[in-house]
């Protein structure tokens, strides 16, 4: 009986080793709706827009996870930093790391979404996972958004107060300390 019994143990311990793994989902997009703020804090502080600041350039897109993006419904509730890169501009990445760190000091009082142009989608998502990126991305292949606020390369950054006031524009970019310092001066009041 045990000599019958071998035979088909071995063969159920080989077919068991030959079936397929299955394969890891694949890991959701960076930069998409789960990067989205929470609430605004009921403190925050803000400085008064000058009446002379012309309106942004509103837009639509997608996220990188392909959710839809209308960024005056965000800058309805709190300032928001534009920053466009892409995934092959060294001086993005650069200041990329010290900009994410900034993006998640300010979390939920300022926020901050990339505008990625003249890139792939998959090169955006490895740029976003390398430099810790977490905050919205909008994919801008054709360069509409870009050419709506007269970027020409990356990096730059664009500051929009509360409601949609265009503050300030860095063609080149901008650090993040000095960043910081502008946040500060020209949009937060009241903070340490």
């Amino acid at each position: 009986m045990r000599q019958a019994l071998l035979p088909l143990l071995l063969a159920a311990a080989l077919l068991g080793g030959c079936s397929t793994p299955e394969p890891e989902p694949a890991p959701a997009p960076v930069g998409g709706a789960a990067a989205l703020p929470g609430p605004v804090p009921a403190d925050l502080a803000l400085r008064p827009v000058p009446g002379t600041a012309p309106a942004a350039p509103a837009f639509t897109g997608a996220l990188t996870d392909g959710t839809p993006f209308a960024v005056a419904e965000l800058w309805a509730q709190r300032p928001v930093v534009l920053t466009f890169f892409s995934s092959w501009c060294t001086t993005c990445a650069s200041h990329q790391a010290a900009l994410s760190e900034l993006a998640r000091s300010y979390q939920d009082r300022v926020l901050f979404v990339g505008v990625a142009g003249a890139d792939h989608a998959d090169e955006v998502q490895d740029y976003l996972r390398a430099h810790r990126v977490e905050y919205p991305v909008v994919l801008d292949d054709q360069q509409t958004i870009w050419r709506s606020y007269a970027v020409r390369e990356p990096p730059a950054v664009v500051l929009v107060a509360k409601g949609g006031a265009l503050l300030r524009g860095w063609p080149g970019g901008l650090d993040a300390p000095t960043l910081d310092r502008r946040l500060r001066e020209l949009v937060l009041a009241d903070q340490p």
